[in-house]
């Protein structure tokens, strides 16, 4: 097995319609959560990925379990909680290239998740663990199950790959820094954006943040920097690497998890880090395209032909 995952997935409600949402008649539902979408990304490029989780004894909770599982991603260590709701998030489409997003995840199935809930056995069966600061910041057992699963990858020699994905409207200030802080320094692999490193570190320049970062204990770290790219880091290899330019941006909610799919994709490929840079450029920019945080991960065929473009400008035409 290549990568294990944990954390809330949702159902997504956007309406069909642009503008304020008290007018939207109609509304589309779809499945999304960063953890989900990042296991999902892995398994269309053709690895084997495994997502644990919570769900409510709904029929919310049913559809996003069906969805993950048809994406050919393991879902055998994900329980349904029959006390708790499944978590939902809408996305209002104020304009064109403005969008807001509400979310409705308070007291929600998966924020009930503790360490007892955590299966070693199964865990020690991956290469790789990939976690989010999004988890710990939904409730104290959340955060304690995020440790104790760091606990048991470093146990079994398993690579700890950890994305910051801030969000502010989960916590105070003070708690997020503190955690997010903690977190980096216990993983191998820091996945910041720019924005969070400056939230972390006070600091916006790639090279330096990406020093912080390894001061912590983290032994690689790939700075996300939008349209672009990112600059990568480790104690033998650094450098930045050009972003992939899009003809039309119609919705970047996903693409940081597009961009650690394809990066850890990379990894399994036995790529360089900078050829795993590149790719995760490249699926994060192929993200970017299509509404919904997972219909825009790539297959492993469109991925080789969107990066095998002789022009990266015509890439999207």
């Amino acid at each position: 097995m290549d990568v294990i995952t944990l954390g809330e997935t949702m159902v997504l409600f956007t309406p069909d319609s642009t503008g304020l949402m008290r007018y939207a008649g109609n509304f589309s539902a779809k499945v999304a959560g960063a953890e989900s979408n990042v296991a999902i990304g892995l398994a269309r490029l053709g690895h084997q990925s495994g997502w644990m989780s919570r769900l409510g004894e709904d029929e919310l909770g049913k559809k996003v379990l069906s969805f993950i599982r048809g994406e050919n991603v393991d879902v055998s260590r994900v329980s349904f909680d029959p006390s708790a709701s499944t978590g939902l998030y809408l996305k209002e489409k104020l304009a064109a290239n403005e969008m807001k997003v509400h979310y409705y995840r308070k007291d929600s199935a998966a924020s009930g998740m503790q360490s007892d809930d955590l299966d070693e056995a199964y865990i020690a069966k991956f290469k790789y663990l990939h976690v989010t600061g999004i988890t710990p910041a939904l409730s104290q057992s959340c955060y304690e199950t995020i440790v104790e699963a760091i606990a048991i990858a470093k146990k079994n020699n398993i690579t700890v790959v950890f994305d910051p994905n801030l969000r502010k409207k989960l916590w105070t200030e003070i708690e997020a820094r503190r955690i997010l802080l903690e977190l980096s320094a216990m993983s191998d692999i820091v996945l910041p954006g720019i924005e969070e490193g400056e939230f972390l570190f006070g600091e916006t320049h790639p090279e330096k943040l990406a020093a912080s970062f390894h001061n912590l204990g983290a032994k690689c770290v790939i700075l996300k920097l939008g349209k672009d790219g990112a600059y990568y880091s480790s104690e033998t290899d650094k450098g930045y690497v050009e972003g992939y330019q899009v003809d039309q941006v119609i919705d970047t909610v996903g693409a940081g998890d597009g961009f650690a799919a394809g990066f850890i994709s990379g990894l399994l490929d036995h790529l360089t880090l900078k050829q795993a840079t590149e790719r995760a450029n490249a699926v994060g920019a192929l993200v970017t395209m299509v509404d919904g945080d997972v219909e825009g991960l790539p297959e492993r065929s469109r991925l080789l032909d969107f990066m095998n473009a002789t022009n990266r400008e015509d890439v999207s035409r």
